[in-house]
């Protein structure tokens, strides 16, 4: 028999919390559970750890893979062997609680066969030894369903992230199956590309408030050791690209909601303006770099882009504008610069004045 749960859990270098985060998973009273536990080439001892737990317990499986710097290709490893009805997502340095797997279940069972059940996440801070947050992107009053467009103009409006942490969902593996859900190989802020797809694309998503991951905030993660200026430029390139081409795709669908791309665009184009455009980004990232990222971004033209913009207010597409023209126009770059100081500094004022975005 499929196990009810698959869950996947992507190591590299996480010799100090190895053991805690696949602890978590065994010691829980409800069993009937598959860990499928990517590991990329380490220079520590954690490819020796996770084998002996497979050793011990078949439910433990492990794949070897080159080393990436990023999730993704462990992730899509572990989506394509897993043979769970529901998939958890479970990086080598967390946790989840105790029981909680049990409560999952329980939960779902009510509801059977959504797409997407979101869940709650606590934030630990190992460098103050705090749990700093607990993240759930639903209203706590809220039990009923909701269908993916739905879904993503409630979290807006309830000003939660419509670009989600992956840990915080657990996923129907066969809606991931079926809609070939999978990160980009390499990428680092995966969720970012991954989760607005996701979300949108479930039939049925149902909240469950239910805070079953520990999720550790810790100086060594791919997120918080970047170093250097404009560190993940190419990778939000790649997120920015992608996610336009999702939004071209699916906004010539019969019944697209137009709400969406009112969403989508201050969301990505919010992206875009502030890390290459932002003053202090400006004054930080040398122009010779964000022209290349940027450049990259729209490898493909402009065709995607000016989708979206077309859909939006006025102070946007004239904002859009000046993308073109800074990619486009070399002589142009400084006054695009120029623009975008004043635009956020107009921004800036109707924020602190309490006015719309």
């Amino acid at each position: 028999m499929k196990p009810f749960f698959s869950i996947i859990v992507p190591c590299c270098d996480v010799e100090p919390y190895v053991r805690e985060c696949l602890d978590s998973v065994l010691n829980q009273p409800f069993t009937d559970w598959e860990c499928l536990i990517g590991v990329e080439t380490s220079k520590d001892k954690t490819e020796e750890i996770v084998r002996a737990y497979a050793a011990k317990d078949s439910r433990f499986k492990v794949s070897i893979g080159p080393r990436s710097g990023s999730c993704s290709a462990s992730r899509n490893t572990g989506i394509d062997m897993a043979a769970g009805e529901y998939v958890i997502f479970l990086d080598g340095d967390d946790t989840i609680t105790g029981g909680s797997l049990q409560r999952l279940h329980d939960k779902i069972a009510e509801r059977p066969g959504a797409d997407l059940y979101p869940c709650a996440i606590q934030v630990h801070n190992d460098m103050t030894s705090k749990d700093e947050e607990l993240r759930d992107n639903y209203p706590q009053d809220f039990n009923g369903e909701l269908s993916g467009p739905e879904a993503t103009i409630r979290t807006e409006r309830s000003g939660k992230d419509v670009c989600p942490m992956l840990q915080l969902t657990v996923f129907r593996r066969q809606f991931l199956a079926d809609n070939n859900l999978k990160c980009i190989y390499g990428l680092r802020r995966q969720d970012s590309e991954f989760s607005p797809r996701a979300l949108y694309l479930a039939k049925r998503v149902v909240p469950l408030h239910e805070p079953f991951y520990i999720y550790r905030l810790q100086a060594a993660s791919v997120s918080s050791s970047a170093r250097g200026e404009g560190y993940f430029h190419g990778d939000w390139a790649t997120i920015i690209r992608s996610l336009l081409a999702f939004h071209a795709k699916v906004s010539a669908e019969p019944g697209f909601d137009r709400c969406i791309t009112e969403i989508w665009g201050r969301k990505w184009t919010g992206w875009m303006f502030y890390f290459w455009f932002a003053p202090e980004n400006v004054r930080k990232i040398p122009r010779t770099r964000r022209v290349e990222t940027l450049t990259s971004l729209f490898a493909d033209g402009f065709a995607d882009f000016g989708v979206l913009m077309r859909s939006l207010p006025r102070a946007r597409r004239m904002a859009g504008w000046w993308v073109r023209a800074f990619v486009r126009h070399p002589a142009l770059r400084g006054a695009a610069e120029l623009f975008f100081m004043a635009y956020f500094h107009f921004a800036n004022a109707r924020r602190n004045a309490g006015g719309s975005r």
